[in-house]
């Protein structure tokens, strides 16, 4: 737990003052706690047996602002804890967004998206009880216990002795109840995880699940994550919700040793009624801020449990290091030294050399796995070469920061992403909208027409995935977005897979003049999309097996011409 507070002392010090407002209700709320037992020596002692007429009225008068003062005091720390709470973990699902976001694509891809939102979500929600309520409320309740173990000292030393001496037997069996609830906590939360996963997966997979109507299969497997995690928390609740019985029963024997003792000291003329009644009063109320106290630390386990998750994230130091050098210049020429990349036992890409330059129309063909989608995803650095160099206008491509690199840079791949947004903000994705070079970028990836008859136009909102559009249409948009950030660098990943032949050609020709000087790095699949192709670089295992023209690879290379025969 020492680990922990240490991990947040940080981000705690930014809430000084509400602290300092937090702790300014505490003293209120424990002043008026032990008011509440001295009075009650007043009532018995001075109103009931001496039965003084004033106190009639200063007793009812002393309660109401005995209370009044609680009340302002648990007003003034509540709101401050929740404002502490709510304000640190909206700040830290930001922080913890903004470090997976900026992780390494390998990351990305091992980790689940399911996996990842729980954390944002669920693990962030579970800190809050850790920074805004856990250290305010050991502190209240600490300094309660404290008071009024001072209380009753005072009253009677030896009665607080015998009615105290059985809250040590109590700390172990707390202690291997925490122990036990943080095992559970973090099961808890990474079953969650595979709940929020399964989910994410339905949904996400909605159209295949509706058209080999699996739906009962889906239920099914996740009715399987459901009752694990449902099994989970019951574990953790036979466990957790034994703190308050064994604290019950260790202060209901207390409180039976005070009711005895206490009782014959009265009988025996030791002390007055008035006392009894004050110490009975102080010690029934010093079980419930120690009762308070097993409970917070039994809580603080499932914190401690998610707060080990996230920072588990936020220390994770991704495998590709931004450089330094800003590239404020378009991309005039790539070179590929001996690029070589593996990827568990094999090679993704293995001794790559080539260079490109401004104006370049280049193809990737091969078959699957060969390495072409690897060799334009080394350009936007989600991965780096094991050995060999990249360079970028005669600079290594690691010595750019990956931001103004990624600036002259535009990707279009057959996964197309649309954001629930409108249509012109997709088109000019992370930038101002103009609506000149959004129409112009429409009518360059051919959309201008479907766009046109849609009801608002450029501004008509798209649904999520673009579920308003067809494929066809989610792929020009997508095609637009790269014309609209006008890079110096375009990459297609099957970016035409969805379009017709005809619009394939009407799209070709009006990029033929856009892309004129700019490198056009583009993988297909059809002989249309890559026979007028400057170079087309033949792929194998991650090797360059073959270069040349259309015409130059169908004359001399044998296993271009097979993978010619099989475009479409």
């Amino acid at each position: 737990m020492k680990t922990t507070i240490k991990r947040y002392l940080p981000y705690i010090k930014d809430y000084k003052l509400q602290y300092i407002f937090v702790f300014i209700g505490i003293i209120l709320t424990v002043s008026a706690t032990i008011a509440t037992a001295e009075i009650m020596k007043y009532v018995m002692d001075d109103m009931l047996i001496e039965k003084k007429e004033e106190m009639l009225y200063l007793i009812p008068l002393s309660l109401i602002g005995i209370y009044f003062v609680k009340g302002i005091g648990r007003y003034i720390q509540s709101v401050f804890m929740s404002y502490i709470g709510q304000h640190i973990v909206t700040r830290f699902r930001e922080i913890l967004l903004e470090k997976i976001i900026n992780l390494d694509m390998g990351f990305l891809y091992i980790n689940r998206s399911g996996e990842l939102i729980s954390r944002v979500t669920n693990d962030i929600q579970r800190i809050q009880y850790f920074v805004s309520n856990m250290l305010p409320e050991f502190f209240r309740e600490t300094l309660t216990v404290l008071g009024l173990l001072a209380y009753i000292i005072y009253l009677n030393p030896n009665l607080a002795f015998y009615s105290l001496v059985g809250i040590p037997v109590v700390i172990y069996p707390l202690f291997a109840i925490a122990k036990k609830l943080k095992k559970y906590s973090r099961h808890s939360q990474e079953k969650n995880a595979d709940v929020v996963t399964r989910l994410t997966e339905v949904f996400n997979n909605s159209e295949i699940i509706k058209a080999n109507a699996t739906e009962k299969f889906e239920l099914d497997r996740f009715s399987v994550q459901n009752w694990q995690f449902f099994k989970i928390n019951m574990k953790s609740t036979y466990v957790g919700e034994l703190v308050s019985p064994i604290l019950e029963i260790i202060g209901a024997s207390g409180l039976a040793a005070v009711v005895f003792l206490g009782g014959r000291e009265a009988y025996n003329g030791n002390i007055t009624p008035g006392d009894f009644i004050a110490f009975l009063t102080a010690v029934g109320q010093i079980f419930q801020p120690v009762r308070r106290i097993g409970s917070i630390y039994a809580k603080i386990q499932d914190a401690t449990a998610a707060s080990d998750r996230i920072f588990e994230i936020l220390d994770t130091k991704s495998k590709i290091t931004d450089g330094q050098k800003i590239l404020n210049t378009d991309i005039k020429n790539i070179v590929y030294k001996n690029v070589m990349l593996k990827y568990e036992d094999s090679y993704a890409l293995d001794n790559i050399s080539i260079d490109i330059k401004a104006g370049d129309n280049i193809a990737l063909v091969g078959d699957s796995g060969g390495g072409k989608s690897t060799f334009i995803n080394m350009l936007l650095r989600f991965y780096d070469p094991d050995e060999g160099t990249i360079l970028i206008n005669d600079t290594d491509i690691k010595e750019f920061t990956q931001k103004s690199l990624k600036h002259h840079i535009s990707l279009v791949t057959q996964r197309i992403y649309i954001f629930q947004d409108t249509l012109a903000s997709n088109v000019a994705y992370g930038q101002d909208i103009d609506e000149q070079k959004v129409n112009k970028a429409l009518s360059l990836a051919d959309a201008s027409e479907f766009v046109s008859k849609l009801e608002d136009g450029i501004y008509t909102k798209m649904e999520e995935f673009g579920a308003n559009l067809s494929g066809g249409q989610r792929q020009r948009i997508a095609i637009a977005r790269a014309i609209y950030k006008h890079s110096s660098l375009i990459l297609f990943d099957e970016a035409t897979s969805a379009l017709d032949n005809e619009s394939e050609k009407r799209i070709q020709k009006a990029l033929k003049e856009y892309t004129k000087d700019k490198i056009t790095i583009t993988i297909a699949h059809r002989l249309s999309t890559i026979e007028d192709a400057d170079k087309i670089l033949v792929m194998q295992n991650g090797r360059i097996v073959a270069m040349g023209s259309h015409k130059e690879l169908l004359n001399s290379n044998d296993i271009y011409k097979k993978l010619a025969g099989k475009f479409h």
